[in-house]
């Protein structure tokens, strides 16, 4: 392939060259929509992934909605896509031949950065030097989209018109990729057509590969390669979002090192406005691994949603500012229900445009586990005909959705709790950030720090998420993962974290960093909180936020006092709260956050380039908890710290 960047003559003629290719291959529309730009970047990567994939026809598309409604008429047209009995909604299923053959996950083993050999400090990294990874993904894609259709869609990572705007360009077979990135994303022609000739951007490259009965067969060659001297993904033999919607975590990666080097963070987190008293908003970022509540924090009742999985957070004047990277949500559908999740319950059963992926249709009408009502006895799912009781040719059950990424995807503004300052090219000031994990015995529900870095370290570095027996394999078995965007890091873990540290300088008061733990039980496995209960502790995040109420300060961070989370049940749950529940809810769980502490060092002793802070804090609050165990024992109630 050419190089990235075009320089003298050696460029003009480069520039030239794609031209030429360009007026051959496409249309008269799509040749003047691709002129309009303007952009000799954008017209060689098209050429290069002309001449690569070989495609009989290029189409382009604009921001028109004429050119959305021809993306969603042809996934269909393809039989990517089916329509439903409720009018915009559709299905998709991804590849599936059984239990050990699905194309419906990610692949992590085959996604690899592609880095120069001379590249320093990637060993962490799942990693391929760049020459020979680039070799090996021409060679699958070569000739790839021969007989196909090469869709061009240009994208805006963040608002439009905004400091925090990265614009994109996404190349695919897939009318489906398209079509989904059309509800999660904001367009971006028009930002390319009025921005700079030179305007850099995001390129993603995909195609779905060879396909039998509308699925990706040659799962052996599923590669998704990153490329981060050109900040450009590729991605083969692959249906599943994913691995294909390149805005996503493909693109988060890359922010990722754009952050690092510009001083700014790209996070896995949602946004999100919580309502304190005279009408006053506070705005929140949390991360949290999958199925430890992310989602349903974001989507509280009562409060109000900018975003529920990617942030990007700049220092503006001083102050901490974010903005959700998407429009759209592209969520977990197993087990959402009226009760758990109304407003997204309520959402998925209006008519409007929903994308459901790997559900049960029956007459016309999508079905999912843990719903809330009766499953039909019968239907079509990803695996075919489909009826309760079915296995696979490995004796394995095929569930009426599939467990774990049966997904949807729909527009936030279909959401009656959007935060009006959703769309705020400036984005929503940041009051406080939250870590929250799955911890059976450790956490207490609800933690503030004591500081920035005593946060980012104990709570946002230390965290982890306690795997479920019914979804992830041996009950209990806690997985490292700092930040909950571990999976997602192009950079190494070291240089993150001092670079997180560091983001504090540049801002007059930074957020205040809380910890939350909704899965805290008893000794008989009951949990200790209800769900509804993490409307009361955001509640107190938001007071404290504003120094309106006091805390208990223990050894490994600020506690909430029993009067003001009495006083805020009946405000917010209209319910009791006893000062037993509280006892058992924040009790200091002292061996267990203990062995936590160790199992994180070892973490970090296994690694190169961790800050010393990190170690340092940690056995600072190492010693804390020791002092209170020597003082009042092993469980200590909060009631009993002064």
């Amino acid at each position: 392939m050419a190089k990235a960047m075009l320089k003298g003559e050696r460029g003009k003629e480069c520039a030239d060259s794609s031209w030429q290719l360009l007026t051959k291959r496409l249309d008269v529309a799509g040749l003047a929509k691709v002129a309009a730009l303007g952009n000799k970047r954008i017209n060689q990567f098209l050429a290069e992934a002309i001449e690569l994939c070989n495609p009989d026809q290029v189409l382009v598309y604009d921001d028109s909605i004429e050119d959305a409604a021809r993306i969603r008429a042809k996934a269909m047209a393809d039989g990517e896509e089916r329509p439903l009995a409720m009018a915009g909604n559709t299905v998709h299923f991804d590849g599936y031949i059984n239990s050990r053959q699905n194309d419906q996950a990610r692949d992590k083993e085959h996604t690899r950065y592609l880095v120069p050999a001379e590249c320093p400090d990637v060993a962490e990294l799942n990693s391929i030097e760049r020459q020979e990874g680039l070799t090996e993904i021409q060679s699958i894609m070569r000739n790839i989209m021969a007989g196909k259709e090469m869709l061009v869609r240009f994208f805006c990572l963040g608002p439009t018109a905004s400091p925090f705007s990265i614009l994109c360009v996404q190349i695919t077979d897939s009318a489906y990729v398209a079509h989904s990135e059309d509800l999660l994303y904001r367009p971006g022609y028009e930002q390319f057509r009025h921005g700079d000739s030179d305007i850099p951007f995001f390129a993603m490259l995909h195609s779905a590969g060879r396909l039998e009965n509308g699925v990706s067969i040659d799962s052996d060659r599923r590669r998704i390669y990153i490329d981060i001297v050109r900040n450009l993904v590729y991605c083969a033999n692959s249906q599943y979002a994913g691995n294909t919607v390149g805005l996503k975590k493909l693109a988060l990666r890359l922010a990722i090192r754009k952050a690092e080097r510009e001083g700014w963070l790209a996070e896995h987190m949602f946004l999100m406005g919580v309502h304190g008293p005279a009408g006053r908003v506070t705005y929140f970022s949390g991360a949290y691994p999958s199925a430890c509540g992310k989602t349903s924090t974001a989507l509280l009742q009562k409060e109000t949603v900018v975003g529920d999985d990617l942030a990007y957070i700049r220092a503006i004047d001083g102050q901490a500012r974010a903005v959700n990277v998407e429009r759209g949500i592209f969520g977990i559908i197993e087990d959402l229900n009226e009760d758990d999740d109304p407003v997204l319950f309520r959402a998925l059963n209006t008519v409007d445009e929903t994308i459901f992926n790997n559900v049960l249709i029956s007459d016309g009408k999508p079905y999912w586990n843990g719903m809330g009502r009766t499953l039909p006895k019968q239907g079509v799912n990803y695996a075919g005909r489909w009826r309760p009781g079915l296995t696979d040719c490995y004796g394995e059950e095929i569930a009426a959705s599939y467990r774990g990424n049966a997904r949807f995807t729909l527009r936030l503004n279909r959401l009656k709790n959007l935060d009006p300052k959703a769309e705020e090219p400036a984005g929503v000031p940041l009051g406080g950030i939250i870590f929250g994990g799955r911890d059976s015995d450790t956490a207490v529900p609800v933690l503030e720090s004591f500081d920035w870095q005593h946060g980012v370290i104990t709570f946002g570095a230390a965290l982890e998420s306690e795997s479920t027996a019914a979804t992830h394999g041996a009950q209990g078995v806690r997985k490292f993962n700092p930040m909950a965007i571990l999976d997602f890091l192009s950079i190494p873990l070291g240089r993150y974290l001092h670079h997180y540290l560091d983001f504090s300088k540049q801002l007059d008061r930074p957020p205040q960093i809380f910890a939350t733990n909704y899965w805290l039980t008893d000794e008989r496995g009951n949990y200790l909180n209800e769900k509804c209960d993490k409307a009361v502790w955001l509640k107190w995040m938001e007071l404290r936020v504003h120094g309106e109420c006091t805390a208990v300060r223990g050894p490994t961070g600020f506690l909430p006092r029993y009067d003001d989370l009495a006083n805020l049940f009946h405000q917010v749950l209209d319910k009791d709260y006893s000062r037993q529940q509280y006892a058992r809810q924040f009790a200091i769980r002292i061996s267990q956050n203990l062995s936590k502490i160790k199992r994180i060092v070892e973490h970090y002793r296994g690694l190169t380039g961790i800050p010393q802070i990190v170690f340092s804090l940690l056995e600072d609050q190492r010693k804390r908890l020791i002092d209170l165990q020597k003082q009042r024992g092993d469980m200590v109630s909060p009631l009993d710290i002064l």
